[in-house]
């Protein structure tokens, strides 16, 4: 079997050619390891999570920008148009949630093939198979698997940027390995302009030298494939948002001041199943929950030892550096915390901590081997057993709060809140999408209207105002009538539903 460290790359371990003399041997198999772990990590969505849950808050602010079921809801301006051109294909004309599921679940697991297979020639195929499976296995990647929401796609990007930009450097012309460059930091870059540089930090910062040495292909493809992906939000910036620089402030400051904030505590809180960790108070999920969290450094670590061994150190370091940068703002500098923010971290840390475990294997001789193997083995499958069980109860929750909003978006139809119409007030945005209603806000990071306002929409169409059930309407709805609608408490436009004189 032709060992991975036998290909040289430019400019990591410092050779110019493999240490033997022999020219670099290419991979002829390994696609098929990696294919079944694509293909289990779709099946695994579509059992799993399943076609049949409803689009969440996010998803519904997404999918509503292209979707002629309802209003277009208040787009905030960290947000990017990348999932919305994802989704376009399948919701333009089909307002089937179950599809779209499907649709990404087999998307999502083909872009995990695709991103694997650029490391086949950096790793032995068994490592990478491993690698995919511990990512693929994560109860927050196959529950963000078929949603559509960017973070998903920003580690697929990551993972296929940083071993393309590997493989240029290696062969400075290798056009495939270019063409993956531009591609993967576009790919972020369309779906999270501002994750997308911190994750090619480091690659840009290696990008330098490569100038110096007159190689322009690769600086260019990384700058490009950036420049290419967040285009549109930069001049989306300057058309409705005030300019670059007010965006990038107003995304500060919705996502409440980005600054020095240690939230590694509140990432901890969200690894129990929670979505949205937003304020992060409560106690720390069960210890059992935590442990695969505090092993991945460890295992990270003794990755890198192992590849430094195998003199693979470039190719381990790399990804690390990409992953520590890609996690750090959500670590260090903002004041909340969800589980899907840390995934293109996560999959780069795939690689070192695969590269672990089989090192843990196969350095074990005599005895030693058997019990290395079954302790891998025992891990993996309790690891396994903590994360299905942890995406049953995430699963579970979700589709029951958001039978809610249908359940609330049933009742308003009763009551005659039909398109034409307007909602505002709690789970606004979920429950007018599935009314077939335009959602406003008159406070908050996405307000977009006054109570004034409203009141006068109402004269003309349905205008209801959601609460919870003991909440407090806003001032300008006291006086309108109000009903039961599922969990929550909707006040009506006094002069009815539809305009007409109540």
């Amino acid at each position: 079997m032709v060992r991975t460290a036998d290909i040289p790359l430019a400019g990591a371990e410092g050779a110019a050619g493999p240490p033997s003399g022999r020219p670099p041997a290419r991979h002829s198999g390994g696609r098929c390891g990696i294919a079944l772990v694509a293909a289990a990590f779709t099946l695994a969505q579509l059992l799993l999570v399943g076609p049949g849950m409803g689009l969440g808050w996010d998803e519904t602010v997404y999918v509503s920008q292209v979707s002629g079921h309802a209003p277009a809801a208040f787009f905030s301006a960290p947000r990017a148009r990348g999932v919305p051109l994802l989704v376009a294909p399948v919701v333009s004309w089909s307002s089937s949630t179950a599809l779209l599921r499907v649709c990404l679940a087999l998307l999502s697991g083909l872009g995990l093939f695709v991103a694997l297979c650029a490391w086949r020639h950096l790793f032995p195929a068994r490592l990478i198979a491993l690698a995919g499976a511990l990512f693929a296995t994560l109860w927050v990647t196959v529950f963000y698997g078929p949603q559509a929401m960017p973070n998903y796609w920003v580690a697929v990007g990551a993972l296929l940027c940083v071993a393309c930009f590997l493989r240029a450097r290696a062969v400075p012309r290798n056009r495939a390995a270019l063409w993956g460059v531009g591609l993967g930091s576009a790919l972020m870059a369309l779906m999270r302009p501002t994750d997308a540089v911190w994750a090619t930090l480091p690659l840009l910062v290696l990008a330098v030298p490569e100038l110096r040495r007159g190689r322009t292909w690769l600086p260019v493809a990384l700058v490009a494939g950036l420049v290419a992906g967040a285009a549109e939000w930069v001049v989306e910036a300057y058309i409705g948002y005030g300019g670059l620089g007010q965006r990038l402030a107003d995304g500060s400051r919705i996502q409440g001041g980005l600054g020095w904030n240690i939230a590694v505590a509140d990432q901890m809180r969200s690894l129990g199943g929670r979505i949205l960790c937003r304020p992060c108070t409560g106690a720390m999920p069960d210890t059992v929950v935590l442990v695969w969290w505090f092993a991945l450094l460890p295992l990270a670590a003794a990755g890198l030892v192992a590849a430094i061994r195998a003199r693979r150190t470039a190719r381990t370091l790399l990804p690390l550096a990409c992953a520590a940068t890609a996690a750090f703002p959500y670590l260090f500098m903002i004041g909340y915390a969800a589980p899907r923010f840390l995934l293109p971290a996560y999959a780069l840390l795939s690689l070192p901590v695969a590269g672990a475990l089989v090192r843990l294997v196969t350095v074990a001789h005599g005895l030693w081997r058997p019990a290395a193997v079954t302790a891998v083995v025992l891990g993996l499958a309790g690891h396994l057993a903590v994360q299905y069980a942890v995406l049953d109860d995430t699963v579970r929750d979700a589709t029951d709060s958001r039978r809610d909003w249908a359940r609330a978006a049933a009742g308003l139809r009763e009551l005659g809140v039909r398109p034409p119409c307007v909602l505002t007030g709690r789970d606004a945005v979920p429950i007018a999408f599935r009314a077939g209603c335009a959602s406003v806000a008159t406070s908050g990071h996405n307000a977009n209207t006054t109570g004034q306002a409203l009141a006068r929409t109402g004269r003309s169409r349905p205008v209801a105002v959601l609460t919870s059930r003991r909440g407090r309407p806003p001032a300008f709805a006291r006086t309108w009538e109000h009903h039961r609608v599922g969990g929550l408490r909707a006040y009506l436009a006094p002069t009815g539903p539809g305009g007409r004189a109540s």
